[in-house]
């Protein structure tokens, strides 16, 4: 199949109402052509209902959409050229793979002859060339998805639209499904929006993020940006896994402290902070924070282990500080620690995450 003419997705204070709920409150973003965008966020934040404006299936309370130059707001879903992955795989039982896949450029009267080659091209790209004359049921899990997939692209939308598609799908599966998706938008280059709430599934499969909470933007970005850089504790917590920990910002000259519970760390001359002195929130990975007994640094948070469990290739822990409970990761091949042990944990001054406050001035 041949690559899409890439379009931009546009979205201009877009507000969706049911009733007195606000589902969406005047979102604003754009979509650059030929990318995967992830929406992410907790249940009820209203990512799912943001795809589905996009796709036509829901209609905007206030605001516009826009496909390229075309405002197609008050279009219906089937004259927006969009094609649309569910979390069901929603083929017809009674049809085998080559009709599921190619029902719909029949019922658009396309060629028969234009049809059988399309349909080919289509299950070749999702890596099921062979399996025209099987039945959904004759299928696995991963392969009826692809089916579903194979039967969006066929029809060559302007846009993909996916809907939490390896929700169904057994865990050993969803990493190679993810990657063969991320494969299939890039050879394509259709603009295609994606929904999840899993984090991971996000990141693996985006060129950038769109983190939603109670019906508005938090942030938007690539993947390591949002990772490495959140702008709020809310993306903190969200994107991976964090320990978001109340700390006292101190300054004198170009120096500059992080102060934890009794632990004071200085900062690297370059690390972006707030401009006034005062309370500040940090974010502390578990993988930037490292588990010993001893206080080696002298900068170390000191705790007591309150849980331990073993995970295979590492050991995950608890341990109640002076700042709250931390959670943290170490290799099981290390030394293990045990509830009540008393340790140390040091943390690289290069790895504090400084979380800003909304509208706060910054410098380095």
């Amino acid at each position: 199949m041949e690559k899409a003419d890439s379009i931009k997705i546009r979205l201009k204070n877009v507000s969706k109402h049911f009733g007195a709920v606000k589902a969406l409150d005047q979102i604003t973003i754009e979509f650059a052509p030929g990318t995967m965008t992830t929406l992410l966020g907790p249940s009820g934040c209203g990512k799912t209902t943001l795809l589905r404006l996009i796709s036509g299936l829901e209609t905007v309370t206030s605001g516009e959409i826009w496909f390229g130059g075309e405002d197609v707001t008050e279009l219906s879903a089937t004259r927006r050229d969009v094609g649309m992955v569910f979390q069901s795989y929603a083929l017809f039982p009674h049809m085998t793979v080559e009709r599921n896949v190619g029902y719909g450029l029949r019922v658009l009267k396309t060629d028969p002859s234009e049809v059988g080659e399309r349909v080919r091209q289509a299950l070749k790209l999702v890596n099921l060339d062979g399996y025209q004359k099987r039945h959904p049921d004759e299928l696995s899990g991963g392969q009826q998805q692809r089916v579903a997939v194979a039967r969006a692209m066929v029809l060559k939308p302007k846009v993909l639209l996916f809907d939490e598609p390896l929700s169904n799908i057994d865990s050993k599966l969803r990493r190679s499904m993810r990657d063969d998706i991320r494969r299939l938008q890039k050879s394509s280059g259709i603009t295609s929006v994606y929904v999840t709430h899993d984090q991971a599934e996000a990141l693996a499969v985006s060129d950038e993020v769109i983190v939603i909470n109670e019906g508005k933007i938090e942030q938007q970005g690539p993947p390591k940006s949002l990772y490495h850089l959140p702008k709020t504790a809310f993306v903190a917590n969200f994107i991976g896994e964090s320990n978001v920990i109340d700390a006292t910002l101190e300054k004198d000259g170009n120096n500059k402290w992080v102060v934890l519970g009794d632990t004071r760390v200085q900062l690297p001359m370059g690390k972006n902070v707030p401009a006034q002195e005062g309370p500040i929130k940090i974010s502390l990975r578990p993988e930037n924070m490292h588990i010993k007994s001893e206080n080696q640094s002298g900068t170390a948070i000191e705790g007591i282990i309150s849980q331990s469990a073993y995970m295979g290739p590492v050991m995950e822990y608890s341990i109640d500080t002076k700042v709250g409970s931390l959670f943290t990761r170490a290799p099981a091949y290390h030394e293990q620690y045990q509830p009540n042990d008393k340790v140390f944990l040091h943390v690289n001054p290069e790895e504090l995450i400084v979380i800003p406050t909304v509208g706060e001035n910054r410098n380095i």
